[in-house]
């Protein structure tokens, strides 16, 4: 079982000598200082040493007619590369499982060109 600690055994197909096993550690997630947010909009950025991800709502009303979209963001989350990299993994296994219960999710925004810019930057 994954929960005991690693035992001493004999293993028959190597001549009796002694193997250990690995220990699994087990994770006790702590949720007493965690808040829930909504984002219905994402970002990301990052540099040798982070990889920052950006979270946001769209407060656009008309999207559809919309020149411009107002985004405020909520949330700022700065994770190493390797966190970043196991994060990819977790969400791209998610998103999988999704689209074969509910359907491809297509993310085609029908050619426009939407230039971004943060609060306070001129347009180029």
């Amino acid at each position: 079982m994954p929960d005991e600690p690693a035992k001493a055994s004999k293993d028959k197909d190597n001549g009796g000598a002694t193997t250990a096993r690995p220990v699994v550690p087990t994770v006790n997630w702590d949720d007493s200082s965690m808040k829930t947010s909504y984002a219905n909009v994402v970002n990301a950025a990052s540099t040798r040493e982070e990889v920052t991800l950006f979270f946001g709502t769209n407060l656009t009303w008309n999207p559809g007619e919309a020149k411009e979209f107002h985004v405020r963001l909520s949330d700022r989350i700065v994770l190493n590369p390797y966190a970043a990299k196991r994060l990819w993994i977790l969400i791209g296994a998610i998103l999988k499982e999704y689209e074969s219960r509910f359907g491809a999710l297509n993310m085609d925004v029908g050619g426009l060109d939407v230039t971004q810019r943060s609060r306070g930057a001129t347009p180029s």
